[in-house]
């Protein structure tokens, strides 16, 4: 069974961070580790407290991973602060790990700040040249560059401007474009040389709580499973889409997505 690291923080709600990408490595079939950056007290309705883990305790879980459980694949969720994103990226680039998904977490659902403002720049410097894959939604992806995107064409400029930090793929997410009366959702995938997109119906709920962290670590596991970055790509957009279409109805704000239900109602497991 491959092997997968999550590097990220505590949902105590179940619905983000360590916890949705547990869920999801399960339901694909790879073995979830992790490594917690963060301690976060929340529910649907927003986060109530962050208490961040100290980094040299975060190196010392990667440590105990890697000497007994070395991973076929890593990911990288909130990061906190530019402390943390250097220590993280200084392991990675240590221990060699190649197959790296980072999702650049900076706000949470409900609009809680999750990575402290001068910590953009140690990610863009630090980590990113380490990414296989970077999952940028559009407010992460305006503040990484500075492009305000507002059309596909912005998304590709966007893409473009984030391939040229480092990063060997960029997937844009389209989810926050300006456009309420669509009925689909387009995301991005650039890989240096040619654009792909991922289109999906668009889904009326508030139950979209984790979905940044269940996408990327959907991304992740197949890579782990020798995939290739567009069967990856296509297969978490598939995920992630039957997980917001198939809601739970939890909580009094924005909802966990269903991460169970793609192997529900889905006969794809590959």
């Amino acid at each position: 069974m491959k092997k997968v690291l999550t590097i990220a923080g505590s949902d105590s709600g179940g619905g983000a961070g360590i916890q949705a990408d547990l869920k999801t490595f399960q339901e694909l079939g790879v073995f979830g580790m992790s490594a917690i950056t963060a301690v976060t007290a929340q529910n649907t309705l927003g986060v109530h407290g962050i208490h961040p883990v100290p980094p040299t305790f975060v190196e010392e879980q990667m440590e105990a991973i890697a000497t007994d459980l070395p991973p076929d694949a890593v990911k990288t969720g909130m990061l906190v602060d530019a402390e943390m994103i250097s220590l993280v990226a200084a392991s990675i680039k240590k221990r060699g790990w190649k197959c790296v998904v980072v999702d650049p977490v900076m706000v949470a659902k409900g609009g809680a700040s999750l990575l402290h403002e001068e910590a953009v720049e140690t990610l863009i410097k630090e980590l990113i040249p380490l990414s296989s894959v970077i999952t940028p939604n559009l407010p992460e992806a305006e503040k990484l560059t500075g492009i305000k995107i507002h059309t596909e064409f912005d998304q590709q400029k966007a893409a473009k401007t984030i391939y040229s930090m480092g990063a060997d793929h960029v997937i844009i997410k389209g989810g926050h474009l300006l456009d309420p009366s669509s009925e689909q959702v387009t995301d991005l995938l650039y890989d240096g040389e040619r654009f792909h997109t991922f289109t999906s119906r668009r889904f009326n709920t508030p139950h979209t709580h984790g979905t940044g962290c269940t996408f990327s670590a959907a991304v992740t596991a197949q890579l782990a499973k020798d995939h290739t970055v567009y069967e990856a790509v296509s297969l978490a957009k598939t995920f992630i889409s039957s997980a917001i279409e198939h809601t739970l109805h939890l909580g009094n704000g924005h909802g966990p997505t269903n991460h169970h239900a793609f192997r529900t109602f889905s006969n794809e497991t590959e």
